[in-house]
C-alpha cells in the first residue's frame, strides 16, 4: 500500500507543442513555395519530410525538453503541407482551359484545405490495415524515422550530434549552391540549358533539350537509378521514334525544325504517353484490389474489437481521433464543398442541372476519395510517396468524372456551354485530387511516427495543421508564377518561358477530350500498347534478376515530360546510384548515403525557393530577364559551355565533400 501510495506518475514528454507548430508552418511555407515552382517546371514535387526533420533537429536542440516525438510533429506538419503541393497537378488546368484567369484564393484555399482534410481523415482508418498490420516497406517514412532516432532526441550522443550537424550542412550547402547557379542563370551568364534540334531522315525531326538544373538533377538522385533508367527509356520512345515518326507524316510547312519538333511532341506524343501512363495506373490499381481490400477488412475486425472492451486501456500508440470525430468532420467538409459545387454551378451557366451536378459530385467525390485513398497509401507504403503514381490517379479521376459528365448532364447543354463541363470537371478532380495528395503523404508519416513511439492522434491533428497551413499558402504562389511566367497553352499572350505545368496540361485536355468527344483516341491506343509492353517486360525483369525493373509508370512519364524535365533526372540518377555504390565501400555506408539524399534534398529546396523569388521580379518588372547582365550573343553557345562546365565541376566537388564527411 505505501509503494503504490509514493508511486510517481510519469512525466509528460514534449510531443504536440506550440513551438513545434509554429516551426513547422515555417518551414511549411519555405518548403511549399519550392514544391509549387518545381512541379509546375518539371513536373515533379519532392518528399518534404527528411529535410524537414533535420532543420528541425537542429533548430529545436537549443531548446530544454527537446524529444524525438516533438521532431516528429514538426516533420510532420512540414511533409502535410509540402504534399499537398502536388494540387499543381491539376488546378492550373483551370487556368490552361481560358476557364480562370487566376487563381481566387478562397476558392483554390477551399478545394486544397476541404480536400485535405477529408484526406486525413479517411487515412485514419487505413492506419491500422496499411500501417500496424501491413509489413509495407514505406521507404520514405523509414528513413525518416531513423534521421530522427539518430539525432532528434535531447540525450542523443556525440556521434548523433555530429551526423545531426553534417546532415544540416549537407542540405544548407546544397540549398546555397543550386540557388546561387540559379540566380546566375537569371542573369544569363550561365545558360539555363543546352538545346539542340535536328533533322532525322528526309522529312523527320528530333531533338534535345539538355536543362542544367540541380533541383532536376538531385530528384534523380532521389527517385534512384531503375526510374531515371525507365525516363530515360520514354524519353527514347518519345524523342527517338515518337517525335521522328509523327513530323514525317506531317504536312509540309514552314515550320522551323524546333517549332515542328515541338508541335509534334505537344499535340501528337504527348498523348501517346498518356496511354501508357493510363495502362500502368489501372495495372497498378489492378494488382492493390486485393491487398487493400485484406487490409480494409482487418482494420475493420480490429474497429469491433475494440468497440467491444474499454477505449481508455489502449495502448498510447494505438489512440487515433475517434472514428466518430472522423465521420463528423468529413460530413462537416462535404457541406461547403457541396456549396462551391452549387456556385460553381450557377455560375458556370449550368443552374438548371444544379441539383443533378451538386448530388453527383458529392457522391463521385466521397466513393472516389476513400478509394483513391486506399490505393494512395498502399502505393506509399509499396514504393515511397516521391515514387507514387499521382499522375495515373488524376488520370483516371478526370475521365471518370468526366464520362460521368457526359453520360448524364451534356445532352442537355448547349455546345457552347460544354467548356462549362470541362471545367466542373476539372474542379470535382481538383477536390478528389487533393484527398489523394494527402492520403499518399499521410500514412508514410503515420509509419514514421509508428517507429518512434509517437501518439496518432496527436499527428493527425498535426497533419491537419499542416493540411490548412499549405493551403493558406499555395494560392498565392500558383498566382505570382502564373503572372510571371504564365502556363504553357493558357489563352493570352505568349511568353518566351511558360511554365510547362505537364500534368495539369494532359489532364486538361483529357476532360477537353471526353466531354468535347475530339480527342485522338488512336494516339492513346498507341500509348496503351506501349504499356502493355513496357509491363510485360517490367514483370519480366523483377522475375529474372534480383533489383532490375523498368516501371510502367516512369515510361509513360518520360514519354509525355519534355526532355527538358527528363534527362537531368536520368543523370542525376546514375551519379546518385554511382555515390552510393561508393558509400557501401566505406565504414559508415548508411550515413554517408543519407548524407547524399540530405544534399539532393538541399538542392531542390535552394533552387526552388530562388526560382519563385525571381518569378515576383518577373512578375512586378514586366521583363522576361530583369536581372540579366549579357545580350544574346553571350548568352548562345558562350553561356553554354561555362555553364554546364561549372554544373559538372561544383556537381562533383558537392558529392566528393559529403563522402568526404563520413570517412
Amino acid at each position: 500500500m505505501m509503494a503504490s501510495s509514493t508511486a510517481v506518475p510519469p512525466i509528460a514528454r514534449a510531443e504536440l507543442t506550440v513551438r513545434g507548430l509554429i516551426l513547422g508552418v515555417l518551414i511549411t511555407v519555405l518548403f511549399t513555395a519550392a514544391n509549387v515552382y518545381f512541379g509546375l517546371k518539371a513536373g515533379l514535387t519532392f518528399a518534404t519530410s527528411i529535410p524537414a526533420a533535420v532543420i528541425s533537429m537542429a533548430v529545436l536542440r537549443g531548446f530544454k525538453g527537446m524529444t524525438v516525438q516533438e521532431n516528429n510533429i514538426v516533420q510532420t506538419v512540414a511533409s502535410a503541407a509540402g504534399t499537398l503541393s502536388s494540387i499543381i497537378f491539376v488546378l492550373p488546368g483551370l487556368v490552361m482551359i481560358g476557364w480562370w484567369t487566376g487563381f481566387p484564393y478562397w476558392v483554390s484555399c477551399a478545394i486544397c484545405a476541404l480536400g485535405g482534410i477529408l484526406g486525413v481523415m479517411y487515412s485514419i482508418p487505413l492506419r491500422r490495415a496499411l500501417v500496424t498490420q501491413s509489413d509495407l516497406p514505406y521507404p520514405e517514412g523509414v528513413a525518416c524515422a531513423e534521421v530522427l532516432k539518430v539525432g532528434g532526441g535531447e540525450h542523443a550522443d556525440a556521434q548523433a550530434v555530429e551526423e545531426s550537424s553534417d546532415g544540416l550542412r549537407a542540405v544548407v550547402w546544397g540549398s546555397v549552391v543550386s540557388a546561387t547557379f540559379a540566380v546566375i542563370v537569371a542573369t544569363r551568364v550561365f545558360a539555363s540549358d543546352v538545346v539542340r534540334y535536328f533533322r532525322v531522315g528526309e522529312r523527320g525531326v528530333s531533338g534535345f533539350d539538355f536543362f542544367l538544373s540541380f533541383a532536376l538533377f538531385a530528384v534523380g538522385h532521389l527517385v534512384g537509378l531503375w526510374v531515371g533508367i525507365a525516363m530515360f527509356v520514354g524519353a527514347l520512345i518519345g524523342w527517338a521514334w515518337g517525335v521522328p515518326h509523327f513530323s514525317a507524316l506531317a504536312t509540309a510547312g514552314t515550320d522551323s525544325i524546333a517549332h515542328l519538333a515541338q508541335a509534334t511532341w505537344s499535340h501528337q506524343v504527348r498523348f501517346v504517353g498518356a496511354g501508357t501512363i493510363g495502362v500502368a495506373a489501372v495495372w497498378t490499381l489492378a494488382k492493390l484490389i486485393k491487398p487493400v481490400a485484406a487490409g480494409l477488412r482487418s482494420a475493420m475486425a480490429a474497429s469491433r474489437a475494440r468497440a467491444a472492451g474499454n477505449a481508455a486501456l489502449l495502448p498510447r500508440t494505438e489512440q487515433d481521433i475517434p472514428i466518430g470525430w472522423v465521420a463528423l468532420i468529413s460530413l462537416v467538409c462535404m457541406a461547403p464543398i457541396g456549396w462551391l459545387l452549387a456556385d460553381f454551378s450557377t455560375t458556370s451557366g449550368l443552374g438548371d442541372h444544379m441539383l443533378v451536378l451538386v448530388a453527383g459530385g458529392l457522391l463521385y467525390i466521397a466513393v472516389m476519395s476513400f478509394f483513391v485513398s486506399a490505393v494512395c497509401g498502399y502505393m506509399a507504403g509499396l514504393i515511397g510517396s516521391s515514387n507514387s503514381p499521382l499522375s495515373g490517379i488524376g488520370i483516371l479521376v478526370v475521365i471518370g468524372a468526366a464520362l460521368l459528365l457526359v453520360l448524364g448532364v451534356r445532352a442537355g447543354v448547349p455546345a457552347s456551354g460544354q467548356k462549362s463541363l470541362v471545367a466542373y470537371a476539372l474542379f470535382v478532380t481538383a477536390v478528389v485530387f487533393a484527398v489523394a495528395t494527402i492520403a499518399n503523404n499521410n500514412l508514410q508519416d503515420l509509419k514514421t511516427g509508428q517507429l518512434v513511439d509517437a501518439t496518432p492522434w496527436k499527428q493527425q491533428v498535426a497533419l491537419v495543421i499542416g493540411v490548412i497551413a499549405g493551403a493558406a499558402i499555395i494560392p498565392p504562389i500558383l498566382d505570382l508564377l502564373n503572372h510571371a511566367y504564365g502556363f504553357a497553352g493558357a489563352p493570352g499572350p505568349v511568353r518566351e518561358h511558360p511554365l510547362p505545368a505537364p500534368q495539369a496540361g494532359l489532364i486538361s485536355a483529357l476532360a477537353q477530350g471526353v466531354i468535347q468527344n475530339n480527342v485522338d483516341w488512336s494516339l492513346i491506343k498507341i500509348g496503351a500498347l506501349v504499356g502493355v509492353l513496357v509491363i510485360a517486360a517490367d514483370e519480366t525483369l523483377r522475375r529474372v534478376t534480383k533489383s532490375a525493373h523498368l516501371s510502367p509508370l516512369a515510361v509513360g512519364l518520360g514519354i509525355y515530360l519534355p526532355t527538358q524535365s527528363t534527362l537531368m533526372v536520368v543523370a542525376g540518377a546514375i551519379v546518385g546510384w554511382y555515390f552510393d555504390r561508393r558509400a557501401e565501400r566505406g565504414p559508415r555506408a548508411a550515413a554517408t548515403k543519407q548524407l547524399g539524399v540530405l544534399l539532393a534534398s538541399g538542392m531542390i529546396v535552394g533552387e526552388g525557393l530562388v526560382g519563385v523569388v525571381i518569378a515576383a521580379f518577373v512578375a512586378f518588372s514586366g521583363k522576361d530577364y530583369p536581372l540579366a547582365l549579357v545580350g544574346d550573343a553571350f548568352a548562345g553557345r558562350p553561356a553554354e559551355l561555362i555553364g554546364g562546365g561549372v554544373f559538372a565541376l561544383v556537381t562533383f566537388l558537392l558529392y566528393r565533400w559529403a563522402a568526404r564527411l563520413r570517412t
